[in-house]
Order: structure tokens, then C-alpha cells, then sequence
């Protein structure tokens, strides 16, 4: 399939995006190949500062591995959880993931599930481990929002802003809301970074905030796509955003508070 995507108040003319190519007769999706450098990007970083704090990359390379498969399924029971109506009647539709159907939060609660028990088997830190975690899921979110382009979806509804992308087949300029998130994501990443130099006073301080800083991005965001999860009125993302900024922020006051203390 080809999209036809262009950004006219920038003076970026229509695009011709093809969703896959093939090489020796395989059909290779760009959605997936981008995500999976997003993947390799995320795990390439955190495995150099994991080194620093002596976390083997055999370890991290396992919670990968484990928390890949985990990820996957639990963005997909959050979607369909959300959005049963469409599956009550062919269960089997459930297990069609390439038709599309992944919600991001069900990702990573999936993914954290697998490595609490992992961390709890192996006998390590869970709050060390969730800081790399936290940069290496918003390097994998900065770039694999990219496949959302390239799928012409998730995007916002219309506008007239400058930089509003105009889906050609659809007849509409909107909001790039992909770009809004990769682009929060990229920010995110680069404060937590300077963050854990200069501000961190407890293990897993990282994870927090970046439950805070995702989650006030998303709210946000969300607020403008026009593809969100409905639980009635509300939008199923705000919800899930509005949480964790909420328990993030009382936790890290309570155990920054608490290492104030012990001092």
C-alpha cells in the first residue's frame, strides 16, 4: 500500500510512502523493520549503561527476551480488553495482531510484569533494572513512532497549523500527532538523562519520572487523536496517563522525602 503524505505549510510537497518493500520475493514491512530499530537502538544504549553499573548484558539480554513476547501480549489483551465489541463475536479475531491492535500502556505493563518475576527469580534489584528500562522504552517509543507515519495512522484531527500533515488519500490536514509524541519522547529521554547525573536520590527515581513525563505528554496528545480507546466518554489513554503522572509524583516525593531522612 502506498500513502500519499505531505506537509504543505512547510514547503515538504506530497510523499509517495510505501508501507513495505520486498527483497528476494519476502515482503518486509517498514512499521516492523523501524521498530525493531527502535528495539536494537533501546537495547544497545541501555546495555552500555547497564555495563556502568555492572548489569551483565547477558541479564539484560534475557529480561529482552522475556519481556519482548510479554509486550506484545499485553498491548494486545488491553486493546481488545477496551475494545471487546469488536471481538465478542469471533474470538479468534484476538489473536490477528497484524491486522493491528497494540495499545502501548498494555506494552509496558506487560513487560514489567515479566521482568518483576524475572528480577524476583534471579534475585536482582527490580527498581535498577525499570531506570534502564525507562530509557530504553522511550528510545524504542522516539523512533518506533515512526511506523505510525509510515502506516498513515494515529494522527490527530484536523488542523491549520503550519505543520499540519496532509493525508492526500483522505482529503485532510491534521494533527502529526506521531511526531508530537516522538518528538515529547526525545525530550523525555534527554531530561532523565541529565536527571540521573545531577538529581537522582533513589534507585527507581528514573522509572518514575518517566511515568510522570510520558504520562503528562500523553494526556496531552491523546486529547487530539481521533483513534483512541473510548471507555464511554473518556479516552482509555488519558485515564491510564492521568494515573501514573498521579502515583509518580506522590512516590517520588515520598522517597525522596525518605532518603532526605536517612542522610
Amino acid at each position: 500500500m502506498v500513502n500519499q503524505i505531505g506537509f504543505p505549510g512547510l514547503g515538504i510537497p506530497t510523499m509517495q510512502i510505501h508501507e513495505s518493500f520486498t527483497v528476494f520475493g519476502l515482503t518486509i514491512h517498514w512499521y516492523g523493520l523501524i521498530i525493531a530499530c527502535g528495539i536494537v537502538l533501546a537495547f544497545l544504549f541501555v546495555s552500555h549503561m547497564g555495563k556502568k553499573k555492572g548489569i551483565s548484558v547477558d541479564t539484560l539480554l534475557d529480561i529482552v527476551l522475556f519481556g519482548l513476547p510479554s509486550a506484545v501480549v499485553g498491548a494486545r489483551l488491553y486493546y481488545v480488553l477496551f475494545a471487546w465489541e469488536n471481538y465478542r463475536d469471533n474470538l479468534l479475531d484476538i489473536f490477528k495482531i497484524w491486522e493491528g491492535g497494540l495499545a502501548i500502556y498494555g506494552g509496558i505493563i506487560g513487560a514489567c510484569i515479566s521482568t518483576y518475576v524475572y528480577c524476583r527469580v534471579k534475585k536482582l534489584n527490580l527498581w535498577e533494572i525499570l531506570d534502564l528500562g525507562a530509557f530504553g522504552l522511550l528510545i524504542g517509543q522516539t523512533v518506533g513512532r515512526w511506523g505510525n507515519f509510515v502506516n498513515a495512522e494515529a494522527y490527530g484531527g484536523p488542523t491549520t497549523l503550519p505543520w499540519g500533515m496532509e493525508l492526500v488519500d483522505l482529503g485532510i490536514t491534521v494533527h502529526p500527532t506521531f511526531l508530537y509524541e516522538s518528538l515529547w519522547n526525545l525530550l523525555a529521554f534527554g531530561f532523565l538523562y541529565w536527571y540521573q547525573k545531577k538529581r537522582q536520590k533513589f534507585t527507581g527515581e528514573i522509572f518514575l519520572l518517566y511515568l510522570v513525563t510520558y504520562g503528562l505528554g500523553r494526556f496531552w496528545i491523546e486529547g487530539l487523536r481521533t483513534d483512541s480507546l473510548m471507555m464511554g466518554s473518556l479516552r482509555v489513554s488519558q485515564l491510564m496517563a492521568a494515573l501514573c503522572v498521579i502515583v509518580g509524583i506522590v512516590l517520588i516525593v515520598y522517597f525522596r522525602k525518605r532518603a532526605d531522612r536517612e542522610v
